[in-house]
């Protein structure tokens, strides 16, 4: 009968330790995803900061071409208004329609290009779009780590107890495989 019990505790033990465990790897990996979305935020906050200089040191010889800097504008304010991750994703993907619009109407204006504010701002936004490409990158390896383990027998019984479930991957909008037309022909 003893060594029964001493089975049972054992087999406690190990179960007990197992859900502890998964429990901990859950909880680190949340934590991991959370954190990689604050560096993904942290580069849009940088980019969010360079658009309106970018957009202050072209206006004024593109007068005609207030739509796009409406819509980076209406843009930016969707982000700020965003509430949680998957919100402010979408309305990134809203900035960066809005940006590769920007971006067109520059290149119909080569003048621009060649002032030194100009390329200096453009040059530290393209570096500041491939941060954000990083990022994103981590952010979506992160949240496949934590929704395998979220997926995978049996940490998935343990995880749906406790109410963790898969995380969004940060998706390209639409279209963006396409290159955006440039008609470098001045009217």
């Amino acid at each position: 009968m003893k060594k029964a019990w001493i089975i049972i505790i054992i087999i406690v033990v190990l179960i007990g330790g197992f859900i502890w465990s998964t429990y901990n790897k859950l909880v680190s990996s949340s934590e991991s995803i959370d954190n990689q979305w604050a560096q993904v935020e942290t580069q849009y906050q940088r980019r969010f900061d360079l658009i309106p200089n970018l957009v202050d040191s072209v206006k004024g010889a593109m007068a005609q071409e207030q739509k796009v800097f409406g819509d980076l504008a209406a843009a930016r304010a969707n982000y700020a208004g965003a509430q949680n991750s998957n919100q402010k994703a979408g309305a990134a993907t809203e900035v960066e329609g809005a940006l590769s619009r920007l971006l067109v109407v520059m290149e119909n204006y080569p003048e621009l290009k060649s002032t030194e504010t100009v390329q200096t701002l453009m040059a530290q936004l393209e570096g500041t779009e491939n941060r954000v490409s990083v990022e994103r990158k981590r952010y979506n390896d992160e949240v496949k780590v934590f929704n395998v383990l979220v997926k995978r027998f049996p940490s998935n019984m343990i995880a749906n107890s406790l109410g963790y479930a898969e995380r969004a991957y940060f998706e390209a909008i639409e279209g963006s495989e396409v290159a955006p037309t440039v008609d470098l022909q001045l009217n």
